[in-house]
């Protein structure tokens, strides 16, 4: 079968937030109790302006799972990366952005396309002016996928307190 995408609001995306951190949990290979303690992180990333969800079923199972949110200051995560870009760089990517949190495929379907429809009818929703997001900071099959779909380096070696792995911001003109 294949997947279909739905467009979900706020009270889709709380209700869903187990099935979102178990996709996430195969995609990133981590073990499942350690993506349930994501559940605040989601949870806070609900009341965000401009958020968007973007789900991907096969039947009533979510294989697929996009979302973000209109960044801005005082928001953790963005204002982490726009202490680490030069100020007009900041300027160029970060006045206005589209801030792409999760974007994750089961491993059985990475790879058919599905992440590229994910993310296109994500950023198809969103009126912001640009789009960034932070991938690990090594050649992996996620940061090839961003490549080839046009999203730039900004920073290199970003690290996150309290993280030790080494992160790239990508951002992407809409």
């Amino acid at each position: 079968m294949i997947p279909v995408l739905q467009e979900w609001g706020r009270a889709q995306l709380a209700a869903r937030v187990d099935d979102v951190l178990d996709v996430y949990a195969e995609a990133m290979d981590v073990a499942r109790s350690a993506a349930r303690s994501r559940r605040a992180v989601v949870a806070a990333h609900l009341e965000r302006d401009g958020l968007r969800a973007v789900g991907a079923l096969d039947g009533d199972r979510l294989v697929g799972i996009a979302y973000g949110y209109r960044g801005g200051p005082g928001q953790w995560w963005h204002d982490q990366v726009r202490a680490a870009m030069d100020p007009s760089l900041a300027a160029i990517w970060l006045d206005d952005p589209f801030e792409v949190c999760e974007l994750h495929v089961r491993p059985p379907l990475q790879g058919t396309g599905l992440g590229r429809d994910l993310l296109t009818a994500l950023l198809e929703g969103t009126a912001a002016r640009t789009a960034v997001l932070t991938t690990p900071d090594r050649e992996t099959r996620a940061r090839a996928f961003y490549r080839a779909g046009g999203w730039t380096d900004l920073v290199l070696g970003l690290t996150f307190p309290g993280d030790p792995r080494s992160f790239a911001v990508l951002g992407l003109p809409l």
